[in-house]
């Protein structure tokens, strides 16, 4: 009864949340592009606080531009929960435009969206994420082109770093960055998540979404550690595969600590 009462409660609070920022970020696009990332921040937080999610956020971004996020994908709520932290645009599977809803809040967004199955249009994906970091954006890519379990990390995709690369080549700077952020689902109720009970929160490629997401609307209580590392400095003769690398061992070491 509470968790169906607690489901009923979160829906009309995120529908009047939407009734209201929806035209207004439309509206910001329109007329001050520039500033169109406030309002995404905020619809986040309170997507955190009515589905009871707690954030404890360790490190800082870097303040140096063009700046790439790479962080390990676990659920649909890395979105909110990144998108909570600062303004940011996301790198998102192309099917993901064409949702309902889902979609729409993701192009209000400036999310980028990519077709991870053609390799040969990667460096025209990358350009367009270049672009972007080059009109100082935040952009954020999920390198694993999946969610996982939350129980591993899995390898990461290396072809769009180069759009690290390519950021510099209108950039008046030497080098990018690339900051890698761990996403750790870690208490439910206050008890630790351990292997046995972190697929709660993961929304493996099986499910559907609205299947991930009621559960956790439901329960609610969840905490969850973002942590941001060390920057990795890149210049235009840095080799991808070895930034992303550095990346992925990064990831895996914040997760394990």
């Amino acid at each position: 009864m509470i968790a169906t009462l607690r489901l009923l409660v979160a829906s009309v609070l995120v529908g009047a949340a939407l009734l209201v920022l929806l035209p207004l970020q439309t509206l910001t696009l329109i007329l001050l592009p520039g500033r169109s990332g406030l309002l995404p921040v905020i619809f986040h937080r309170i997507i955190l606080r009515v589905f009871g999610v707690r954030l404890l956020l360790e490190g800082k971004m870097v303040r140096e531009r063009p700046l790439l996020i790479v962080a390990n994908h676990v659920s649909w709520l890395d979105i909110a929960v990144l998108g909570s932290v600062a303004p940011l645009s996301f790198v998102a599977k192309s099917e993901m435009a064409s949702w309902p809803l889902f979609g729409r809040l993701a192009k209000l967004q400036r999310t980028v969206f990519i077709k991870r199955d053609e390799r040969r249009s990667s460096g025209d994906q990358a350009n367009v994420i270049a672009e972007r970091m080059t009109a100082r954006e935040i952009m954020v890519l999920f390198p694993e082109g999946t969610t996982s379990d939350g129980n591993a990390l899995l390898p990461f995709k290396t072809p769009l770093f180069e759009a690290a690369k390519l950021a510099l080549a209108d950039s008046p700077v030497e080098e990018a960055v690339v900051q890698p952020v761990a996403i750790h689902y870690t208490r439910l109720h206050g008890l630790p998540l351990g292997r046995a009970r972190r697929p709660h929160v993961a929304w493996p490629g099986d499910i559907g979404l609205l299947e991930s997401l009621v559960p956790i609307v439901m329960t609610g209580a969840l905490d969850v550690v973002v942590k941001i590392g060390d920057p990795i400095r890149l210049m235009e003769n840095s080799n991808r595969k070895v930034v992303a690398a550095q990346a992925h061992s990064s990831i895996r070491q914040m997760l394990a600590d």
